[in-house]
């Protein structure tokens, strides 16, 4: 590969009708320049267009993770596709579902373990939505995955949403869509409070124990890894590395980074280890009437 190209990128279009097997199209390489300070400067202080019709209709699922603290499970399959015991569904299929159901009609899955375990798997399934996969070459980190997924984007002009591939969740993503076009905000995260795995003791000043509390609440939010982002957004993400630790730092210093809290009683798990999947089957089976 040399300095001024991109990995290669195949794009394919899945629906849930048999499509007559086309070659996948190359994507455009990408210059490996990260963006400047002064271009994301420029980006989040200019003014933001009216969102069409509010409505976001395309989504990015980050899918191409080793899922290596998963394994044997991942021994197969890419993390993604791993079912939680008992639900018939793997994660991937729950979050197309879910996000069919908010009004997302075209999704790009970035994919790189196992990519062609992944592609199969959406050849065969009855998807709800349109899915376009690309594959990354190289490891591009989640910075420079989202911005790669984001070239196949089926309406680049528009909002998106994104989310990683191992999150178990559902809201309403129209609702954090609102709360986003409200504050003006190029990015918006949902931000979960998960429970803390250990019990906690309470004292008092003295060093008396009070209390013994199983499994509280965390005292801290932390990033529920699902986004709304605005069109510009891209433009500002590097080409290899972590979104996080570039581009959200510099948005939150122009005020135009948002947090979104989940709502009480949402339920939310991020899949990283068999211990989660142990979890998530126990907490699923005594919550059978969600729509989880």
């Amino acid at each position: 590969m040399t300095a001024d190209s991109g990995p290669t990128a195949d794009l394919t279009s899945r629906q849930s009708q048999p499509q007559p097997h086309q070659p996948r199209p190359r994507s455009a390489t990408a210059p490996t320049t990260a963006p400047g300070t002064a271009a994301v400067t420029a980006a989040v202080t200019a003014p933001v267009p009216p969102a069409v019709g509010r409505t976001i209709t395309q989504a990015v699922i980050l899918a191409g993770g080793q899922g290596s603290r998963l394994r044997p499970y991942t021994d197969d399959r890419p993390k993604p596709l791993v079912e939680i015991p008992g639900t018939g569904t793997p994660i991937l299929g729950h979050q197309l579902g879910w996000l069919a159901a908010e009004g997302v009609t075209d999704v790009v899955v970035s994919c790189g373990h196992l990519a062609d375990v992944l592609e199969e798997w959406l050849d065969t399934a009855d998807l709800p939505l349109r899915v376009r996969t690309v594959v990354e070459a190289e490891p591009l980190g989640r910075g420079g995955g989202l911005k790669y997924a984001a070239k196949a984007l089926a309406r680049p002009d528009e909002p998106w949403y994104a989310t990683n591939g191992d999150i178990w969740t559902r809201f309403s993503l129209t609702d954090m869509a609102a709360f986003h076009h409200e504050r003006d905000a190029v990015a918006t995260l949902a931000l979960a409070r998960p429970r803390i795995p250990w019990g906690a003791v309470e004292t008092d000043q003295f060093g008396n124990v009070l209390d013994f509390i199983e499994a509280p609440p965390s005292p801290f939010l932390i990033n529920a890894g699902v986004y709304v982002f605005s069109p510009e957004f891209a433009e500002l993400l590097p080409d290899v590395g972590d979104h996080e630790r570039a581009t959200f730092p510099q948005l939150a210093r122009a005020k135009r980074l948002a947090g979104y809290q989940l709502p009480q009683g949402v339920y939310w798990r991020a899949i990283d280890t068999a211990k989660d999947l142990t979890e998530a089957a126990k907490e699923l089976a005594a919550h059978r009437d969600t729509t989880l």
